[in-house]
């Protein structure tokens, strides 16, 4: 009975105004209009009015507004990994995975703050998932091991994804610039003996270089652990 109903879900429909409706055009609008109007453009209303649908038609593909959302996740994910396949090297395999979570994310910074701290467990996440924590047993990382760093990655991938995001539109780069390069060395020495280089690296993603700090630590734990003398058995670190 639920694979019947997926089915249906997923069988095309004309709307009144011609369109072929479908799961995939549904979520391809649900992108455009977040990407034009950000999360509050995202309505059941809008949404139809965009496909030339009754909005209800809208919940034979759609549980609910959320449900569409997760879809939208999920699909930005797909997009972002694909065609991606690990190469032997697990460190520049992990690297490029989250390069390209990241910038496909970026591409998209609206529909990123709205959808990044999301879980889909749809098909594109649980394939990123797999990718990812594979990527990290087969460098040699224990299984406990391996789901906290992947943990540690894909939050450390999302979080500046949707900070970059969100900080893409924001005027308050130039804070930077108006503010402190004129503060005074005699009241803030280390702002001022730095200040062109924080205006110079405050204005861009600070994504690559915490990724490298990430990957370095990875494989010295990777090394110590190797020798004897690792942390993977620990429960991990809390705050």
């Amino acid at each position: 009975m639920a694979a019947d109903r997926l089915a249906a879900q997923r069988r095309r429909r004309p709307t009144r105004s011609g369109t072929v409706l479908s799961y995939e055009l549904i979520v391809a609008t649900a992108i455009r209009l977040i990407d034009l109007h950000g999360g509050d453009g995202l309505s059941v209303r809008r949404l139809g009015a965009a496909l030339g649908a009754d909005p209800t038609a809208l919940y034979r593909y759609f549980r609910s507004t959320d449900d569409l959302v997760l879809a939208v996740a999920d699909e930005l994910i797909g997009k972002a990994l694909d065609g991606f396949a690990p190469g032997e090297d697990w460190r520049e395999s992990l690297a490029l995975m989250g390069r390209r979570i990241y910038t496909g994310c970026l591409a998209r910074p609206r529909t990123a703050v709205l959808t990044a701290a999301r879980v889909t467990g749809r098909v594109h996440e649980i394939r990123a998932v797999e990718i990812g924590v594979g990527i990290l047993r087969g460098a040699g990382f224990p299984d406990e091991a391996a789901a906290r760093c992947y943990h540690a990655f894909i939050d450390l991938t999302l979080g500046y994804a949707m900070l970059d995001a969100a900080a893409s539109s924001a005027g308050d780069v130039a804070a930077w610039a108006d503010v402190y390069a004129g503060l005074p060395a005699d009241t803030h020495p280390h702002i001022a003996a730095s200040a062109e280089a924080l205006g110079r690296s405050m204005s861009g993603s600070a994504y690559a270089v915490a990724l490298g700090f990430y990957l370095d630590g990875l494989t010295l734990e990777l090394e110590s652990w190797r020798k004897g003398g690792g942390r993977f058995g620990a429960a991990g670190n809390t705050l």
